[in-house]
């Protein structure tokens, strides 16, 4: 089975909002075994609408149609679904209780655009609203089922799990679930990763692998339909297992994970502490630690060193080396991350120096970065060569950081 959804509101296609309600229902269908195909966008238009109506379900099963159910004159969605079936609209008592309940504890009086929200196709599934006024609704055609969601994301997502889940699952008892997992890597980029994986990816049938560039990461999405959950469990690890023996070096999580929580949970798991010296980064770096939680336990402090001046009087860094190798060097790196951990008392210092850009600096070109560590055993500074914004560099830099830690 395949689904379309169609998001309805000029206020998306203005831009003013973005569109997370068909991210959020295509997710949740892919759970369901439905395959989504298409994402429509169409503004508060009658006639638009009735021409995207036209076109899905000429392709599609499933219909699902989010906004314009509201008390507005532009919320035509409702009207616009009615004509287009051939039927017509009625008030659903039990959802015109629930706005009238709604008004009377705030001692208001029920207005007639209110009352709208209670209106319903005749014939239709109606699906209360748990979480704001509007009902929702599943009607059909002889081809293609209609599913009328809110346009307001709480409202949805709550349609969504208490009456649109159990009704599509109904519909299609048999559809096969679809099971994913995503691999998260560090250290190579999508086409040096595609490379590697080529011949996977060429047969792939079921399970799939679908590779996807993040922020200097990226992450491999492994996907299987199959009901019987032990089988889609064994297939995925099938095929993790061949993705490992190529490119597992550059794996570092799973899921949602990231590199700066994987860091962390090490740093609490040998109950390491780290203190951090940030130059080009400003901060960023600690930042991004302390919006944990549990951060408390291994973060030491840290020194925001952006200037030559505050190196030498803060940190105590010498003056001879910064005249001799510049503050954009690996021996400034490798002292920096030496002086903040002495003075933090902690297990790990860490630093970041170099160039962000946009103009150059010490004769260095913005992306010419040094991450600088120091351990109990000693200390050592990766040179970096990084691209892209300034914001970019900076972010790349906090992630190569991060890295650095998981692997010492």
């Amino acid at each position: 089975m395949n689904a379309e959804i169609i998001a309805v509101g000029s206020e998306l296609l203005l831009g003013q909002i973005a569109n997370t309600n068909g991210q959020y229902i295509s997710k949740e269908l892919a759970l369901l075994g439905i395959d989504v195909y298409r994402h429509t966008v169409v503004g508060d238009n009658a006639s638009r609408l009735r021409e995207a109506l036209a076109e899905a379900e000429e392709r599609a099963d499933i219909v699902i149609l989010t906004g314009g159910l509201g008390p507005t004159d532009d919320d035509l969605t409702r009207e616009t679904v009615a004509a287009h079936l051939g039927k017509k609209i009625a008030v659903h008592s039990p959802s015109l209780e629930n706005i009238e309940t709604f008004f009377a504890k705030s001692k208001r009086a029920v207005t007639a655009s209110n009352r709208k929200q209670a209106h319903h196709i005749v014939g239709s599934n109606v699906f209360l609203n748990q979480a704001g006024l509007a009902c929702g609704m599943a009607c059909s055609n002889e081809r293609t089922h209609f599913l009328l969601l809110p346009g307001p994301p709480r409202e949805m997502k709550a349609m969504f799990q208490a009456s649109v889940k159990p009704y599509i699952k109904n519909l299609y008892p048999k559809a096969k679930a679809v099971r994913s997992r995503v691999l998260r890597f560090f250290g190579i980029g999508e086409s040096s990763l595609e490379d590697q994986l080529k011949d996977l990816i060429e047969t792939q049938t079921n399970p799939t692998l679908a590779p996807l560039a993040e922020e200097g990461e990226v992450t491999l999405r492994l996907t299987i339909k199959e009901q019987d959950r032990d089988l889609a469990i064994k297939s995925l690890d099938d095929l993790e297992c061949k993705v490992r023996q190529r490119v597992g070096d550059y794996l570092y999580g799973y899921g949602e994970d990231t590199l700066m929580g994987k860091a962390l949970e090490l740093l609490k798991e040998k109950e390491w502490t780290v203190a951090a010296a940030e130059s080009l980064t400003g901060g960023l770096f600690s930042q991004e630690l302390t919006s944990l939680p549990g951060a408390s336990s291994v973060f030491a402090g840290g020194v925001i060193t952006y200037t030559n001046e505050v190196k030498e009087n803060v940190l105590g860094i010498d003056s001879l080396l910064l005249e001799r190798d510049g503050a954009v060097s690996e021996n400034c790196a490798k002292k920096m991350a030496e002086q903040v951990k002495e003075k933090f008392k902690s297990s790990i210092g860490i630093s970041f120096t170099g160039v962000a850009g946009p103009g150059a600096h010490e004769g260095k070109l913005p992306g010419d970065v040094w991450v600088g560590v120091a351990t109990p055993e000693g200390s050592f500074a990766k040179n970096l060569t990084l691209s892209g914004s300034r914001s970019t560099i900076r972010i790349q830099t906090v992630k190569h950081g991060a890295h650095l830690l998981l692997k010492v």
